[in-house]
């Protein structure tokens, strides 16, 4: 295994409000290498998002990752469940922002911006804005700003949850490709069972809060992924696997609160 890119070390987080959102988390993950968080609701995958982000401070434990401490920020994109582009600007421009902000004018970012806007199939769409395109169009967008930094690490909070079942099967073999066509880590969080074992090598399972990593699951299909895999026996009985990780580790969150 390689060296780690991301590392928590019994990690906790509590708020001013009293709430813990994590306890004891701990988890690795190494370069090019593509892991979920699966999870209720409020057990703190998003926590976990912003910790590895530098976005919050651990209240215990240690984050080591590229954006910890700000010194890598740069090798770091976040790709959050709402596309978040700015409707007053075309395409092209809302995925120049990050190189506009890092100081790259308009004319050098052309080459890079147009690239990336293939990869993601937008090529025809740069002077389009987002009021003009449909959800999973400003979705590929959205991830198109992330990659234009070529980054190291992509951290992704739900980015297909509000789409719909047909457009979501269609991005995710999508996604695999371009993580695996720019070498990333790739940190994502689902709420969806089948996605997680579509995408991943790993899935870590987390408890009700106290968020906390309850199971893990390797996924040991090959890449590419394609649409015969999710209806192998490998597909489904990874899936019954997660699914009865995310049962136990509710009934035992039911039975401590009783």
């Amino acid at each position: 295994m390689p060296a780690a890119l991301v590392c928590l070390d019994r990690v906790d987080k509590s708020f001013n409000n009293g709430v813990t959102a994590l306890q004891g988390v701990s988890l690795t993950l190494a370069a090019h290498e593509f892991i979920t968080l699966l999870g209720p609701s409020g057990c703190g995958k998003s926590t976990v998002l912003r910790l590895v982000a530098g976005l919050d401070a651990p209240s215990a434990g240690r984050v080591e990752s590229p954006a910890a401490g700000g010194a890598g920020a740069a090798d770091t994109a976040y790709v959050f469940q709402e596309p978040t582009l700015m409707p007053w600007a075309s395409l092209f421009d809302n995925v120049w922002l990050p190189l506009r902000l890092a100081g790259m004018s308009r004319r050098d970012a052309a080459e890079p911006v147009r690239a990336v806007l293939h990869t993601v199939g937008l090529s025809d769409f740069e002077s389009a804005y987002p009021g003009e395109l449909s959800g999973g169009m400003k979705m590929r967008a959205s991830i198109a700003r992330a990659l234009v930094t070529r980054p190291r690490l992509l951290l992704m909070d739900e980015p297909f949850a509000a789409l719909d079942e047909i457009t979501r099967q269609k991005l995710n073999p999508d996604l695999l490709d371009w993580w695996r066509a720019q070498q990333l880590a790739a940190l994502f969080v689902t709420h969806s069972v089948f996605e997680a074992v579509f995408l991943s090598q790993r899935v870590l399972v987390m408890g009700p809060r106290p968020g906390r990593i309850v199971a893990e699951l390797a996924i040991d299909a090959p890449y590419p992924r394609s649409a015969e895999f999710r209806v192998s026996s490998a597909y489904a009985q990874a899936c019954r696997a997660l699914s009865l990780a995310l049962e136990s580790a509710q009934a035992g969150s039911d039975v401590a609160s009783r």
